[in-house]
């Protein structure tokens, strides 16, 4: 039995294999194309899920689709979203997948929160859960709260647009020159910078009861005019300027992101509660967009009332993708895919598919074929303050760098942190990076009574002047808890640097610079290495030194696109070094 699921067509597309009720591989379509948040249909990620397979489109049982078509068009229509140029054809969706994908068979749709909900529950290993979802909106939906028992999943409650929390933030992610959709992340970083002096000021844009009863006030929100989403009206009630993109946010702009961030969570937590309240559950399934919001997500599991709380790597909408396939899995009869223990479902490379090519090229390398010795090596290069490129295995599946497509560093070193935001990541300096610690290690080092193997919660760092380099402006931090089961090579170099510096921490953040997505093949580690000044590359068991790159190399890199042409970029590599 083959199922796909798919998400597409609004913004992180994505696809993903369940192969005999299991979850075979699973990608964004970003990651082969290189556009950030690729909307487009996962034409390349659809294919690398046939690779991992080993089938061909008609394998296929059935694709699943992430929302209903026709009732998105009937909340666009309705909200006046819908331009005079866009043909007003529920069908269209259907039509892409069969044209583009070149599938003829069965295609089954399912509603966007209902995917979400599946997306965490139907990969919790829970028996029974209460189900939250929270984004923008997908058709109407913006707040879906419902239970799950066995392979019944049941959304008994909803929030409709245009009421909604997501919105909520985007709106003031919009008011804060970020972009919707993707800087939401950034607001929740600001946040710490300032004080919730504007939230009662916030707290006139929501009139609430403790349960779905959520309405935002009209008067400051305009969700049809473009990207600002904000009126004339929310400007004068704030009193605060806009940011515009580009600007140095000011104490006023900290202010209010850490006014909607307390807000928001508040929010949250009182729904949370009430759902608990009305399933009288012990555990919670929570996903969409929203879920996203590490900080929040402390909260709840801190402070809600639920003794366990799932939330899966990748809760947005390429998520919402998994959600789907499940679903239609489960109407075949074959039941919920289980557990998802690790988050490694995309592609990979073999040291000798690696080696085999960097034989041809212009630069030197070392291989190591003991894992001792690369470790070794790599812990001493981070001990030493080198900012290191990690590239090994699988890659990971959702937006957190795991270990497989990292940039590894010191957390000791403050410096290192600022070179990271300054030279090599381009990022806003209020950004926190986050830290990666052995499932064991993490209670000496941060406040988590549980494991975090996806980095979704943030907690307060024991002694934050120890790990200067991630840790927050207000002593907080987004811990990655490796496991040796999951991912044995990074917990040993966990154990290895450990082993030379006192402290089983590592600073990891995406492989990856601003406005692109995380590399997903070596061509794309190779460029990132060469553009962004990165001291060394790790590829498997190779490792290549920054001062040994051809003075050449930099400035061409800003010419020619390396691996174009994305569907061919698989093992064998043949266009990794086309621009030499």
């Amino acid at each position: 039995m083959n199922v796909l699921g798919i998400s597409a067509f609004f913004h992180d597309s994505a696809c993903c294999l369940l192969q005999d009720g299991r979850l075979k591989a699973a990608a964004a379509e970003e990651r082969f194309s290189r556009v950030k948040h690729d909307r487009r249909l996962p034409v390349e990620a659809f294919r690398y899920c046939l690779r991992e397979g080993r089938i061909d489109r008609t394998d296929i049982d059935c694709i699943a689709y992430y929302e209903r078509p026709v009732d998105k068009l009937s909340r666009q229509l309705w909200a006046g979203q819908v331009d005079a140029l866009s043909p007003l054809d529920p069908r269209r969706a259907r039509n892409t997948i069969v044209d583009g994908l070149g599938f003829e068979g069965p295609i089954h749709s399912f509603a966007h929160a209902l995917s979400h909900a599946a997306s965490a529950y139907c990969y919790s290993g829970f028996e029974d859960s209460a189900l939250l979802t929270v984004d923008a909106v997908g058709e109407w939906t913006t707040i879906g709260y419902g239970s799950a028992e066995g392979d019944d999943l049941d959304l008994f409650a909803s929030t409709d647009y245009p009421h909604s929390l997501g919105l909520l933030y985007s709106t003031i992610t919009a008011y804060l020159g970020f972009r919707v959709n993707s800087g939401e992340y950034k607001v929740m970083g600001l946040a710490p910078y300032g004080e919730p002096r504007l939230r009662p000021l916030l707290e006139r844009l929501v009139t609430h009861d403790v349960g779905p009863d959520l309405r935002l006030d009209p008067r400051y929100f305009d969700f049809g005019s473009g990207a600002r989403m904000y009126s004339p009206a929310l400007v004068d009630l704030l009193g605060v300027d806009p940011r515009e993109p580009g600007q140095t946010p000011t104490g006023d702009h900290a202010d209010l992101a850490c006014s909607i961030q307390a807000l928001l969570e508040d929010l949250l937590l009182t729904r949370v509660r009430w759902l608990q309240e009305t399933t009288g559950g012990e555990r919670l399934c929570y996903a969409g967009g929203m879920a996203l919001n590490c900080v929040a997500n402390g909260r709840i599991r801190r402070e809600g009332p639920f003794r366990e709380v799932f939330v899966p790597p990748a809760p947005g909408d390429d998520g919402a993708a998994l959600g789907a396939a499940a679903l239609a899995q489960m109407d075949l009869g074959m039941g919920r895919p289980g557990r998802m223990e690790h988050a490694f479902w995309g592609p990979q490379w073999t040291g000798a598919d690696i080696r085999h090519h960097l034989d041809a090229a212009p630069v030197p390398y070392r291989t190591f074929d003991e894992e001792d010795e690369l470790l070794e090596e790599v812990a001493r290069r981070l001990a030493a303050g080198e900012v290191v490129g990690w590239f090994h295995g699988a890659m990971e599946w959702g937006p957190r760098a795991l270990g497989s497509r990292s940039i590894l560093a010191d957390p000791r070193n403050p410096d290192v942190a600022r070179r990271l935001n300054r030279q090599i990541k381009d990022r806003e300096e209020f950004r926190p990076f986050a830290p990666s610690v052995g499932v064991d290690q993490a209670p000496g080092w941060f406040v988590l009574d549980t494991p975090s193997p996806f980095m979704l919660e943030t907690c307060p760092v024991r002694e934050p002047e120890a790990l200067p380099a991630v840790a927050h402006v207000d002593g907080s931090a987004r811990p990655q808890t490796v496991s040796a089961e999951w991912s044995p090579r990074f917990a040993r170099l966990l154990e290895v640097f450990a082993g030379r510096t006192g402290c089983p921490v590592l600073l990891n953040t995406s492989f990856n610079t601003r406005g692109e997505p995380m590399v997903c093949s070596p061509s794309d580690a190779l460029r990132r290495f060469v553009a962004s000044g990165l001291d060394a590359l790790v590829l498997e068991d190779c490792v290549l030194d920054g001062d040994d790159l051809p003075p050449s190399w930099p400035d061409l890199i800003g010419h020619v696109e390396i691996g174009a042409g994305r569907g061919d970029d698989r093992p064998g590599l043949s266009n990794l070094y086309a621009f030499v």
